[in-house]
């Protein structure tokens, strides 16, 4: 193989309560992309569209991404990569990270797949570096893992697939405001209290449980963050009514997907999660903020080739 076209999933990051640990892939909503094998070293961005973003190798993430891949490969060729954006630069579902991530996986299938799964977030998180100034692996590890995934240690890192109810559906709402992760990161606090920090274990710890035993209510009583959220809801219009109006549509829960400003809740049921989406849109309209909304199941398998 020469050439592969691929879908690479949005991503929701934190979770509520797992900061930069805890992420999940969804099925509805991602970028498309085709890299070229070529015998000429380096990367080329030879085509983006979709969005306003750089095409130079080294200012976009996927060029980023593939050049520390390419830095540990044997190969002494090179790729030709096109882009079609279809999530939107600065909405929380991962934008950035799509890009990284998909770059990394298809050039590592073009190469007979050299590097693992955990090398490959390694390189995808180089690309979240240029876009945020964080390493960080909580959306490229679902996009290439599927699934929900546990960042459990970054130095090493030590990435853990986590299991999930097969009724298990998201809604995302993206407010068409842009809230910039890097900047998103600069209001945040550098420390947190002893029994801030006890709250957040303790969710962190039953979210994974209640995926594991499929205990929906357990899911919704976890789904709390009590150290960013406060911070970075002031960031987004309507955020508490949201949240609010979300869970009396029968959500099991509701937080910030990211940095903002999508808004994603978790519900038993596509009809639910559906119903979440129409008590979502009315927010929105009601105070004249456009959106989007994605209404989607649980992607487990992350990234896939397209015909």
């Amino acid at each position: 193989m020469d050439t592969l076209k691929i879908f690479c999933p949005a991503t929701i990051a934190n979770v509520s309560c797992g900061f930069d640990v805890l992420g999940v892939a969804l099925d509805a909503v991602g970028d498309e992309m085709v890299v070229h094998k070529r015998t000429k070293k380096g990367i080329s961005i030879t085509k983006l569209e979709g969005q306003e973003l750089p095409t130079e190798t080294h200012l976009n993430v996927a060029g980023v991404a593939g050049l520390a891949l390419l830095e540990q490969s044997d190969y002494q060729g090179g790729f030709d990569i096109e882009i079609y954006k279809k999530i939107k630069a600065g909405s929380g579902i991962g934008s950035s990270a799509a890009s990284s991530a998909g770059a990394v996986w298809t050039m590592n299938e073009l190469l007979g797949r050299p590097f693992s799964m955990a090398k490959l977030v390694e390189f995808a998180m180089e690309g979240e570096r240029l876009a945020s100034g964080v390493a960080h692996a909580d959306n490229v590890a679902p996009a290439l893992f599927g699934g929900f995934t546990l960042v459990r240690s970054y130095n090493p890192l030590d990435i853990i697939e986590i299991p999930f109810p097969s009724q298990l559906f998201a809604t995302v709402i993206h407010p068409q405001i842009e809230v910039k992760t890097a900047d998103s990161r600069k209001i945040l606090k550098t420390s947190i209290s002893l029994q801030d920090g006890i709250k957040q274990w303790g969710n962190v710890g039953g979210l994974i449980a209640g995926l594991f035993l499929e205990d929906y209510a357990l899911i919704g009583r976890s789904l709390q963050d009590h150290i960013i959220e406060p911070i970075r809801s002031i960031l987004i219009p309507g955020f508490d009514n949201l949240k609010s109006e979300s869970l009396k549509a029968g959500a099991l829960g509701c937080g910030i997907s990211g940095s903002g400003p999508s808004i994603f809740a978790f519900s038993k049921g596509l009809e639910t999660a559906q119903n979440v989406g129409e008590a979502m849109k009315k927010i929105y309209q009601n105070i004249g903020v456009d959106y989007d909304v994605h209404v989607s199941k649980i992607n487990s398998q992350g990234i896939k080739i397209l015909d």
